[in-house]
């Protein structure tokens, strides 16, 4: 039995009825078309879901779109503003913080979450926050450079 929705997107309204087991990523993929947001593992685990909702990351396959009901949610969609890239977008891509691009919503999603509770992390506080998310092909050095100089950037 379907279960009725309403969700903000990226600044947008959505009312929709939904399986119960419908989970968030395939909510924001399938039914919304933001294909941004990645499904990496379907297990928490590396981070390629991560999204924001009411301003905090939360990796989506582990949430039922049920459960963002009334919530505010933004994927990296959301981010650009005509045209112009977010400051955090624009670190990854200045640093080369990405080399496939498979991780870098998640990444970039979970670091404007860790900035906005620490404005200026230095290196273990960046290493520490994105625990939750996997790349294979980075390194990680340049997506902590990036998030160094989006920091900086303010």
């Amino acid at each position: 039995m379907k279960q009725a929705i309403s969700i903000n997107v990226n600044g947008v309204d959505h009312h929709d009825e939904v399986e119960p087991r419908l989970l968030l990523v395939h909510y924001l993929r399938d039914h919304l078309g933001l294909t941004g947001t990645h499904i990496g593992c379907e297990t928490g685990i590396c981070g390629a879901c991560t999204v924001l909702v009411d301003g905090k990351a939360v990796k989506s396959c582990t949430m039922f779109a049920v459960q963002a009901d009334g919530e505010d949610i933004l994927t990296i969609e959301g981010l650009a503003k005509d045209g112009t890239l977010h400051p955090v977008q624009a670190a990854f891509q200045e640093h080369h913080g990405l080399q496939c691009g498979f991780c870098t919503p998640g990444m970039i999603m979970t670091a404007l979450d860790m900035l906005k509770r620490h404005p200026h992390p230095d290196e273990a506080t960046i290493r520490q926050e994105l625990e939750g998310n996997l790349c294979r092909c980075t390194g990680y050095l340049n997506i902590i450079k990036a998030i160094h100089a989006a920091a900086e950037a303010g």
